[in-house]
């Protein structure tokens, strides 16, 4: 059996069992424990599986925190991803903002382009836009009111989002795989972030270096499908090559 062949039925085996050990993989392939360990070390590279004493274990889904928590996160990563962002939108640009905390700070550095149109689901990154210098004409989208994100969602809030054609789709994530794209941690944000991508020119991903290699459970759009990805910090090698491979844009 090739290396990959094996360690595609080895990641099998650990999103079947939740937790194994290399022992119990070396009998189960006929191999030795060193060449299992090295398997794991590629899979866990990948950010496929997590690595632990003696095995590895299915890689846990990331959950995010309240608004007000993720708010505190990295504010000096967010600010500069919001410097970037605010060279990239032109006045008079059109433009989807889904809720987050990161795009909410990007809201506040975008306050000063002039003649933007704003389409949000978020009543916080409305307010910031409506309030600010540039005089932006700012479209909030209704549905389903989730009070603790100040935000709109459900079948109501896509269907109004469908109305709309932007330049640019601007959506956070809660993880950025590189081997399947960009990911929310909640279903509704997931759906929203998808009708933005959907009604847009070019899709926009904002997004702390913190968020790379986490896994989350709903798909928002595949890499391929990202034109620019604004993040702060060095991108690791691995990381740089997918990105490039993808024809994604890095700022």
């Amino acid at each position: 059996m090739k290396p990959q062949q094996r360690r595609t039925r080895v990641l099998d085996i650990i999103e079947r069992e939740g937790e194994v050990t290399v022992d119990t993989l070396a009998s189960d392939f006929g191999v030795s424990a060193e060449t299992i360990r090295r398997d794991l070390a590629v899979l866990a590279e990948e950010g496929s599986v997590q690595k632990v004493h003696g095995g590895a274990r299915r890689m846990r889904l990331h959950a995010e925190g309240t608004f007000d928590e993720r708010m505190d996160e990295a504010a000096a990563g967010k600010n500069e991803i919001a410097r970037k962002l605010a060279q990239i939108v032109k006045p008079g640009d059109t433009c989807l903002i889904d809720t987050g905390s990161t795009t909410l700070a990007c809201a506040h550095a975008l306050t000063g382009t002039t003649g933007l149109t704003i389409v949000t689901n978020s009543v916080r990154i409305a307010n910031v836009m409506a309030r600010g210098p540039g005089n932006a004409r700012v479209h909030l989208i209704g549905g389903l009111y989730a009070p603790d994100n100040d935000e709109s969602v459900g079948a109501d809030a896509i269907e109004q989002i469908a109305r709309f054609r932007a330049d640019y789709a601007i959506v956070g994530v809660a993880a950025l795989d590189m081997s399947a794209g960009a990911y929310a941690a909640d279903f509704d944000e997931a759906s929203i972030a998808r009708a933005m991508c959907s009604n847009a020119r070019k899709i926009v991903v904002v997004a702390h270096v913190d968020k790379f290699g986490r896994q989350a459970a709903h798909r928002i759009c595949r890499l391929d499908e990202i034109d620019i990805l604004v993040c702060d910090g060095m991108l690791e090698t691995q990381t740089r090559l997918a990105l490039q491979s993808a024809a994604v844009t890095v700022q």
